[in-house]
């Protein structure tokens, strides 16, 4: 049980810390958008306890809760907070794709246009074919409350090169290999969904042939990457 205390609070110090990173990259407003981890070798994940301030965010106050979003028994938890409303669809990506060690929302303004109207982002930038291996898809329209959200994600994401989904009407998830990947995939989400919106400004942004985006992805991921 020590061990995994130690995991848990090393864990919850940097789900905190992540959060900060959404709002200083302005992706986020209010006590809106989550950050999870998985916890390793356990069915847990941590995730931001729901209506908190990001300004009063403790690794105290990170929720631990079970792979179905049931918040945890033990000595590490308060009861007296709730896990974020968006706990179910990030606890049904984790069950669904164990390669997943971190998972975040936000309702950053230009990826969520995007999502409003329905549209996936266009691959037109050499920092898509890094990062995102192609477009950036759009997820079917889901309510929170249960997993469809979460199936949605997974049923998108499982058939792309890419670690962010629009979902329709609602606002970009993303998912990484830890909650730091996941991190990045949101700030460069909202990176490319503003530069391509005001490259379509100026005029229709050039496509990028689909072998070219297979070789940028590749190296960036198997060999920049590393």
């Amino acid at each position: 049980m020590s061990a995994l205390l130690d995991t848990l609070a090393g864990i919850r110090a940097e789900v905190c810390a992540l959060h900060a990173e959404l709002t200083r990259y302005e992706l986020v407003v209010w006590t809106a958008g989550n950050v999870s981890a998985r916890v390793p070798g356990h069915d847990l994940m941590v995730i931001k306890p729901s209506g908190v301030s990001y300004a009063d965010l403790t690794p105290e106050s990170m929720v631990v809760t079970d792979l179905y979003g049931i918040p945890a028994d033990g000595e590490w938890e308060n009861p007296a907070l709730t896990p974020s409303s968006d706990t179910a669809a990030h606890a049904y990506v984790y069950r669904h794709m164990p390669e997943v060690g971190g998972v975040v929302h936000t309702h950053s303004t230009y990826a969520t246009a995007w999502a409003a109207r329905g549209e996936a982002i266009p691959c037109v930038l050499t920092m898509m074919g890094d990062e995102f291996g192609g477009t950036i898809p759009v997820g079917p329209f889901a309510l929170i409350g249960d997993d469809s959200i979460g199936r949605g994600i997974v049923e998108t994401l499982q058939a792309s090169h890419s670690p962010a989904v629009l979902m329709q009407n609602h606002g970009p998830f993303t998912i990484g290999k830890d909650a730091r990947s996941a991190v990045k995939a949101a700030v460069m989400c909202e990176e490319v969904a503003r530069t391509v919106h005001i490259a379509r400004q100026l005029g229709e942004p050039l496509p990028i042939d689909p072998d070219k985006i297979e070789s940028l992805y590749d190296r960036y991921q198997n060999v920049y990457g590393r």
